[in-house]
């Protein structure tokens, strides 16, 4: 699946909905029904540690320099500032049949699932 489109685009939000998170950009939006891992430079964050979700929200702002969607591997975003959110798509590690979705308009209507 192509995510490229937002290479470029700031995270403009970072949204904890129940049992999943969304992660927003200017347009298109990651709905993500699985928790990622914040990947720092020297160290990482994992869902239920200290700091997570300060983790994931000290990013908006900061620009997508690479992202890439490989269904059966990993969701990986990285922001200017060299920090990494990283989500495996490997069925082992899958509690359910999709792991999100991703709509480059931000509209639930062109969503494609993952």
């Amino acid at each position: 699946m192509d995510v490229s489109a937002i290479i470029g685009e700031e995270l403009v939000a970072v949204e904890f909905v129940q049992e999943y998170l969304q992660l927003r950009f200017a347009a298109p939006l990651f709905v993500l029904y699985a928790w990622p891992h914040v990947l720092f430079p020297d160290f990482s964050v994992a869902y239920g540690e200290p700091e997570y979700r300060n983790a994931l929200c000290a990013q908006i702002g900061d620009k997508v320099v690479a992202a890439s969607l490989e269904e059966g591997d990993a969701l990986t975003i990285e922001f200017e500032n060299g920090t990494v959110f990283g989500l495996s798509l490997r069925e082992e590690d899958l509690d359910g049949p999709e792991s999100g979705s991703y709509s480059e308009s931000g509209s639930a209507g062109d969503a494609q699932e993952f």
